[in-house]
């Protein structure tokens, strides 16, 4: 996605409702599993933005949400 590294890291997803769902292994809150969430600070911002989309996708098929449309995709 980005060769010369020109985005800065990204701010965690977190959003302070930190449950771990025992069956799925992810955050209630943010829908991270553990090891992403203790990895997310190590991540190149590209590994934090493939991530993040990951991110959209559970949480549209946990809740039932539709997902929201990428702004970053639709300006590149």
């Amino acid at each position: 996605m980005n060769e010369d590294n020109t985005y800065a890291k990204l701010v965690s997803p977190c959003i302070s409702i930190c449950q771990m769902d025992a069956e799925s292994g992810v955050c209630l809150g943010c829908y991270r599993t553990r090891k992403e969430i203790g990895n997310w600070s190590a991540m190149t911002p590209d590994e934090q933005h493939v991530l993040l989309d990951d991110l959209r996708d559970r949480r549209a098929a946990a809740t039932g949400a539709r997902r929201r449309r990428n702004r970053r995709r639709s300006l590149a």
